[in-house]
């Protein structure tokens, strides 16, 4: 995971929770946790989530795309 810090814009790969099947990549804010005071969580959907290791939250759109098409838009070879 990068070193993200307070106020960096980052790129999520982020399931909608109502429907599994369904992930997208949204734009938010890595801010610090309200109620837990040093740790790190993405502002997202006008709501906190904590930051976690194994979150797909990138720096950059390209990098968030890439993986996104890579997973999600898998094309068979000829």
């Amino acid at each position: 995971m990068e070193d993200f810090r307070v106020g960096d814009e980052v790129y999520v790969i982020y399931r909608n929770p109502h429907a599994a099947v369904v992930a997208n990549i949204e734009k938010a804010e890595v801010v610090e946790h309200p109620k837990n005071p040093g740790e790190l969580a993405l502002f997202l959907h006008d709501a906190y989530h904590p930051l976690a290791e194994d979150d797909a939250v990138f720096s950059s759109l390209d990098d968030a795309e890439s993986l996104y098409n890579e997973i999600f838009h898998y094309t068979p070879l000829d």
